[in-house]
Parts: C-alpha cells; sequence; structure tokens
C-alpha cells in the first residue's frame, strides 16, 4: 500500500437503524402516541392487525406475534410436545438461539453441517444425523432449518427427508424472513416458521419481537395459549403449561409502519448486495443467491483466504469500518451444548467456515460512496 494514500477514517455503521428512524420521521412518534392514548399495552388493537399484515404478506393463513425470535421457536416445539427421549436436528452454523429451545424442553439437539456456498444446512448430513440419533435410541421428532444471512435453505430437499423420517419442519427464518423460495415467501414452509424483530433484523422493532407462521389452525390457536401462559382462547382455565410471550403493543405499533416500506427496503439491500458481488467477487468468495431463490441480506458475509480474516478486520478498524464475525465458535464446540451429538461424518464444512467468513456493513441504507469505501479498504487489506 502507498503509505501517502489518504483514507476516510470517519466511522460509519455496521446497521444503521437511525437512517431507518430518520426516514419513517414522525409515523413511528405518531403509532407510538396513539398506543398511549388508549392504553391497551398488551394484545391490544395494533398486534391484531400487525398479525394480518403479516399473514397477508407472506403468504401464511396465520400469524402469531410473540416476544421474541426465541420465544417463536419455543412456543411452536411446546405446542407440538418436544421433550426428552425426542431428536431436533439443527444446523450447527447458526446463533444459539436455534438449539437453545429444544435443549431447554429437554430434547437432544443433534448437530447438522451446513454447504459450504449457501450456509445452509446440508441434506446428506441431515440424513447421516438420522441415523446418529437412532443409534443413540433417540426419536427424531424435528428438523430446524436455518435461512442463514437471509438466504431460504432447500426447503423442497428438506421436505423430502421430513416425509421419509416423519419429521416436522420448524423454519428459523430470524434472519430470513422476507426471502423468497421458488416464487414463495419464507413462512410457508414445512409445518411453521420462527422468525425475529430484534433491532438489528432486516425487518426490526425497537426492542424484542418476534412471530410465528402457520397454516395449521389447530397449531395457531394451541400457540396463542401457549404464549399467555397456557390458557387455550376462549377458556378460563390453564390447560397447558405456556409462558409469557406476548409482543408489546408499541412494538407492533412500530412494526406495521415499518413494514410499509419493507418491500422497498428488500429491493435496496439487494441492489447493495449486488454492487458487493461485482467489485469484490475477484478478492474473496462473495455468498451464492441460487436460482429461484431470492435473500434479505440480512448479513452480507464473504469468505477470505485461510489467515487472512484478522488482518483485514484490523485494517478495517483502523479506517473506521466495523466488521462482524458470524460463527467464530459454533455452538457445538461452545461449552452449554458439548455434550449433544453431531452427525456422523462430523462438521467439517462448519468447522471451516467458522475461520474464514467475515461479515461487512449491509443495510438499506448504505449509500454507494460509503459502500466505495469499504470495497477499497478490503480490497487494500488483502492487497498487503
Amino acid at each position: 500500500m502507498n503509505e501517502h494514500v489518504r483514507v476516510d477514517t470517519q466511522p460509519i455503521p455496521f446497521i444503521d437503524v437511525a437512517a431507518q428512524r430518520r426516514r419513517l420521521g414522525k409515523t413511528i412518534d405518531e403509532a407510538v402516541g396513539r398506543v398511549l392514548n388508549h392504553c391497551q399495552f398488551i394484545l391490544g388493537p395494533e398486534v391484531r392487525e400487525l398479525e394480518a399484515a403479516l399473514a397477508a404478506f407472506s403468504g401464511a393463513r396465520h400469524a402469531i406475534s410473540c416476544a421474541s425470535g426465541t420465544d417463536a421457536l419455543t412456543l411452536i416445539l411446546l405446542a407440538k410436545g418436544v421433550g426428552p427421549g425426542d431428536a431436533v436436528f439443527c444446523p450447527s452454523f447458526t446463533f444459539a438461539a436455534t438449539i437453545e429451545p429444544p435443549a431447554l424442553l429437554g430434547a437432544t439437539p443433534v448437530f447438522v453441517d451446513v454447504e459450504e456456498d449457501t450456509f445452509n444446512i446440508d441434506i446428506a448430513s441431515l440424513e447421516r444425523a438420522v441415523l446418529t440419533a437412532k443409534k443413540q435410541g433417540l426419536k427424531p421428532k424435528a428438523v430446524i432449518p436455518v435461512d442463514l444471512f437471509g438466504l431460504p435453505a432447500d426447503h423442497d430437499s428438506i421436505a423430502e427427508v421430513a416425509e421419509a423420517e416423519g419429521l416436522f419442519v420448524l423454519d428459523d427464518a430470524a434472519q430470513g424472513f422476507g426471502a423468497s423460495y421458488k416464487g414463495r415467501k419464507l413462512g410457508t414452509f414445512g409445518h411453521a416458521t420462527a422468525t425475529s424483530f430484534f433491532p438489528a433484523k432486516p425487518l426490526g422493532c425497537y426492542g424484542d419481537g418476534g412471530a410465528i407462521f402457520t397454516d395449521d389452525g389447530e397449531l395457531a390457536e394451541t400457540i396463542k395459549g401457549l404464549r399467555v401462559h397456557g390458557q387455550m382462547p376462549g377458556e378460563s382455565e390453564f390447560s397447558h403449561l405456556g409462558i409469557t410471550g406476548r409482543l408489546d403493543t408499541i412494538q407492533a405499533a412500530i412494526l406495521l409502519e415499518k413494514l410499509k416500506i419493507f418491500q422497498n427496503e428488500i429491493e435496496a439491500r439487494d441492489r447493495i448486495a449486488r454492487r458487493y458481488h461485482e467489485k469484490l467477487g475477484n478478492v474473496a468468495i462473495v455468498p451464492r443467491v441460487p436460482d429461484g431463490y431470492t435473500s434479505v441480506w440480512a448479513q452480507y458475509t464473504i469468505r477470505l483466504p485461510k489467515g487472512a480474516r484478522d488482518g483485514v478486520a484490523a485494517a478495517l478498524k483502523a479506517e473506521g469500518i466495523p466488521t462482524a464475525i458470524y460463527y467464530a465458535k459454533p455452538p457445538h464446540l461452545h461449552e452449554a451444548y458439548k455434550r449433544y451429538p453431531v452427525a456422523d461424518g462430523g462438521l467439517p464444512v462448519t468447522e471451516r467456515l467458522s475461520h474464514e467468513v467475515i461479515s461487512l456493513p449491509m443495510h438499506a441504507y448504505l449509500d454507494e460512496p460509503t459502500q466505495d469505501r469499504i470495497v477499497e479498504a478490503v480490497k487494500r487489506a488483502l492487497s498487503r
């Protein structure tokens, strides 16, 4: 690098929540104000309105809001009676929240490897994991594919395995809500879908929040009761063990305003991702979107040559450019999850990716000059 080249070191955000706040302006304030005026802070009218809007957006028959993406996963598994002796198959290239719910319910998470080019669950590894579970005397009960970084998993192939093995399919779309697979939006695959509205997600609220999508009316009614301590709709007594899993009305009001611009933001994210592809494709391994898929680009994650990541992250940090690593240590290597089984053959791709991946700033308001600054910084770092 030419030591006399001057670079901009003004810090930039990794995800610019404030830019979206400026765009929405007083509409958010007015939405929150309406809740403050009617004072129905729990399961108020905005919650019902949001659920109807989410169902319409996704194409699912039922959308049930809840307190977080983790609660969404938990409520679904609780409704299906998942517990001790059951095997629940989960990719290990994901956040721990995917693994927590089955483990907390007493089931046995069985770790599955992922595909190198999509970062999503590997079907051959899933099939091996089912055999692993059976060898250990576990009952194969459910699979939780993850739509990682905003890209859908291969839902047709997952459905084939699930049908053959009698598995309940719970799609973890915490990072993928708004994406589509073969012309259908996420929320309509498997038996149920969970998503998160954590502020950094493509559709995020101003705190914790989540939602569940399903076409199964009976399952939807059960989940509605489970999120209110297990009191089923229309009943006066508690017939099930449940949790406090409701979405606050204020968060629903905020999400209603954000949902109005969500499709526009998805298109902006895709445009930004394509520019990254064009400008970084000759210096790093950029993410691939298979034909028939769309991504919401919850993260823009590239792969770097072995040993290069730490230097690139440090160089970008020195120029005011944040990066993140998802996931430097996969869940199956963490103390809390080491005792759970992995698919026969191990998880070689997951473990290799954990040493190669790095995520760059990505949000719907990333302008071209800022993106070019990021790209040039990556190129400079890799040329050293």
